[in-house]
């Protein structure tokens, strides 16, 4: 028992209280190895890594399993898309609200037994990465440039919007063509768009 959790359940408002000492009493229960910690401000149980967490807000407590997504459910309890925020278990406000000690229980082992054979989470899958679309007038200007052209590709593509935006918001074509002229100059020096306003 770590005497931080201690502290949070008894800062918790008092139903918190009732369904965080119950859920911690289950973990205990199955799981006598558990070690309590305290991290991103709220309790978290872990055996042979990290498996599960609890959480108190103003209207509901939130119970999480850190591989809640590959846990055997054969109940159907969990929602196992829901955030890991909210928990699997959705808002908490009563013990009620959670499935029968039988249940939990079992759940708790199951996710014992992932950390004991070492199973991990899937990684998360990457989110595509938008191409910028460039310009006319700047892909041309970046071409007759090889050292700007070189700079450009190695921007962040964020960088990359920021010219792009500056660029193409002008109205006028002379406004746009100096713009372009200055983007060549500060592209080719390593420079991101708002380079005088950085430190």
């Amino acid at each position: 028992m770590n005497p931080d959790v201690d502290h949070y359940i008894a800062r918790s408002a008092p139903f918190a209280q009732l369904v965080l000492q119950h859920i911690r009493k289950l973990i205990h229960q199955a799981c006598p190895e558990v070690e309590e910690k305290m991290k991103w401000s709220f309790p978290h149980f872990d055996y042979k890594g990290m498996m599960c967490s609890m959480a108190a807000f103003k209207q509901h407590c939130a119970f999480t399993f850190w591989k809640g997504a590959l846990l055997e459910d054969p109940n159907r309890v969990m929602d196992k898309k829901r955030s890991e925020a909210m928990g699997q278990f959705g808002r908490i406000a009563l013990i009620d609200d959670l499935p029968e000690d039988a249940i939990v229980l079992g759940l708790i082992r199951d996710a014992m037994r992932l950390n004991d054979e070492g199973i991990k989470l899937p990684p998360k899958p990457k989110k595509p990465v938008n191409k910028v679309t460039v310009p006319d007038i700047l892909r041309d200007a970046l071409g007759k440039n090889k050292k700007a052209g070189a700079q450009f590709e190695a921007l962040s593509a964020a960088c990359q919007r920021e010219y792009i935006q500056w660029i193409t918001e002008a109205k006028r074509e002379e406004t746009r063509e100096r713009r372009v002229k200055s983007a060549i100059e500060w592209i080719s020096e390593g420079k991101h768009l708002n380079w005088k306003y950085q430190k």
